[in-house]
């Protein structure tokens, strides 16, 4: 329940600033006057403005609380001073792989799960976090953990969360601004051609209904274009694994997350950074953050080095 509450007040607290700021840019800019000057209808940049705020807004204060939210809400245990074999020898596969591909030792954490995942995240390559699931540990050899942790290293040294980041952020302003401007088209052709300067909060039920429906529609051809790159950076992470570990490692990793059954995804942005999504079929296909583990392991077994 904490948790909700949490997530609730920090999406308040984000729309609250981002609302703020649209007010202070048009004061500052005039951005309502200009494209009434233009001819344009002036809550045309009302809507510009507002959607490349909220939408890069949303994605980067979303990638700079990643960290310390995550670590919160999914209450990862990180390892400081290690107190055992295993979290020493965590800590010695991480920062041997950091020092490989050339960046600076991650936080290393585990979270109490039964089902075997593991995730990076993190605003800057140089700051991240990287956490292993205690069902990981105990479900995978020695072996294959340090092929996972290698996958997980490889998305941080590629910068992979900063790159979805402005995916997301770019794919979240053109769903937020084509869904405001068709719904302003269908408004005005159905109610008649509306004055240039008359505000948009006058607009009437239908706008809201027309902007809800588009951005609702555009939002999944959105989320399959971040899904599709996602799946994408997944063989470049299993390659990057297999380079660190071993190739061999890498696949025998997978193998075994073939093995242990269907997981649960990891919550949010996570997902995309787990080293396993879950399954799916047909058109559920397009929507996965992961690809199928067989086209990995093939992937991987074509690989030449």
């Amino acid at each position: 329940m904490k948790r909700i509450i949490l997530l609730i007040l920090t999406n308040l607290a984000v729309v609250a600033v981002l609302g703020i700021v649209w007010n202070i840019l048009d004061q500052l800019f005039g951005i309502t006057q200009y494209f009434a000057r233009m001819g344009l209808p002036a809550e045309f940049g009302y809507i510009a403005v507002m959607s490349l705020v909220l939408g890069f807004g949303g994605a980067f204060i979303s990638l700079m609380m990643s960290k310390s939210m995550t670590i919160r809400s999914m209450g990862v245990h990180i390892i400081d001073n290690p107190t055992s074999k295993q979290e020493r020898w965590l800590l010695d596969v991480v920062k041997r792989q950091a020092d490989r591909v050339g960046i600076n030792m991650p936080t290393v954490g585990i979270f109490y799960t039964d089902e075997p995942n593991a995730f990076a995240t993190g605003a800057r390559k140089n700051d991240a976090l990287v956490a292993v699931s205690s069902g990981l540990l105990e479900n995978m050899t020695a072996d294959e953990v340090e092929a996972v942790l290698g996958h997980e290293m490889s998305h941080v040294a590629n910068g992979d969360m900063v790159t979805m980041t402005l995916l997301q952020g770019v794919l979240n302003t053109f769903v937020i601004f084509f869904s405001r401007v068709i719904a302003y088209l269908v408004d005005s052709l159905l109610s008649g051609n509306r004055d240039n300067q008359q505000s948009h909060a006058s607009y009437g039920m239908t706008y809201f209904l027309v902007s809800m429906v588009a951005q609702v529609l555009l939002g999944f051809l959105a989320s399959m274009i971040v899904m599709w790159f996602s799946r994408y950076r997944e063989f470049h992470a299993d390659k990057g694994g297999a380079n660190l570990a071993g190739r061999e490692k890498m696949i025998a990793a997978l193998r075994r997350l073939q093995q242990v059954g269907k997981p649960h995804d990891l919550p949010g942005e996570m997902a995309a950074f787990g080293i396993m999504g879950g399954m799916a079929h047909g058109l559920k296909k397009l929507f996965m953050s992961h690809p199928p583990l067989d086209e990995r392991i093939e992937a991987l077994q074509r690989q030449k080095y």
